[in-house]
């Protein structure tokens, strides 16, 4: 376990055996086969090539790589094939990136249909929790509510602004098109993951006063028909999901059904009205973006390795 000098020499256990942080050097990495990165963009980018100069394969989950041509942009349920060349056996130190939690939340409900019907535009929708910000957002957020409770001014540290009881627009920059970084990102590495450059994707990512796990609201539209009821048949049966679509009771995924959990949950599974021959349909997702969209994924790509 790796950190930066301030952390080296304290104790974590991991499956009941104890483990002292060292400090993150240049040298940590020789004989290391295999390290999973999370520690920002800038360390990524100091000491993401220098571990894969020393032999190391680099599972990175920063936004640091995941556009460089070269570097596979992985989600092990959809693109496995594009980290193949990689391998353990090769000697070789090589980067993999892990793609932004909104996109892998997104493409692995998406990717099964796009694979039948072949998606021509997608529209997506965010509500972003607060564990998407770190665990001072969701402190905020658990303070803040109380506070609004409590008719007191609520503390605005995180986002310099009410967050309990209250919606905006996700905080990443804005970029000169309009669309703030976290959007784009949903467009470019959902456009690389498909090793398509032509369909259309725009998003719209909203921060919404939720603990953990990602909703997102995608509307598809499709080169060829596919009705619902072969959309949830396809959805059931694809890897890492799980279909919640009960219309007669009114269920479907929540946020907290999935906090905590491996799985995407999928609902709302209907033709969008607006398009005509079955050639548009509607999903709402749900995902745990601290498992499913960070760790959990980083993990299944390094076990694609071994």
């Amino acid at each position: 376990m790796l950190a930066s000098k301030r952390s080296a020499g304290q104790k974590m256990s991991f499956e009941g055996k104890e483990y002292v942080i060292e400090e993150l050097t240049e040298e940590s990495f020789k004989g290391v086969e295999i390290a999973l990165f999370s520690a920002g963009g800038s360390i990524s980018k100091k000491y993401g090539p220098l571990a894969a100069a020393q032999g190391t394969i680099v599972v990175d989950n920063s936004s640091a790589f995941r556009m460089d041509e070269g570097v596979p942009l992985v989600v092990p349920e959809v693109n496995a094939d594009a980290m193949s060349h990689i391998k353990l056996s090769n000697k070789k130190g090589a980067l993999i990136a892990n793609p932004n939690c909104s996109t892998i939340i997104c493409l692995m409900a998406a990717t099964p249909l796009h694979r039948h019907a072949k998606v021509k535009r997608m529209v997506v929708s965010t509500y972003q929790a607060a564990s998407g910000a770190g665990a001072a957002a969701m402190a905020e957020l658990e303070l803040q509510t109380k506070e609004v409770l409590e008719g007191k001014e609520p503390t605005c540290n995180i986002f310099n602004r009410q967050y309990a009881f209250n919606l905006f627009s996700h905080n990443s920059p804005v970029t000169g098109n309009g669309y703030n970084e976290e959007e784009m990102k949903l467009v470019k590495e959902t456009r690389k993951i498909w090793s398509d450059n032509d369909v259309k994707v725009t998003a719209t990512c909203i921060r919404v006063p939720v603990m953990r796990a990602h909703a997102e609201s995608i509307n598809l539209q499709f080169e060829t028909p596919l009705d619902e009821e072969k959309a949830r048949e396809i959805l059931s049966q694809a890897e890492g999901l799980i279909v919640i679509d009960d219309r007669a009771g009114n269920n479907f995924p929540t946020p907290l059904e999935v906090s905590k959990k491996d799985a995407v949950a999928v609902g709302r599974i209907r033709q969008d009205v607006s398009q005509e021959g079955n050639h548009g349909l509607d999903i709402f997702v749900c995902g745990d973006q601290i498992r499913k969209g960070a760790a959990l994924n980083a993990v299944q790509i390094a076990e694609l390795l071994l």
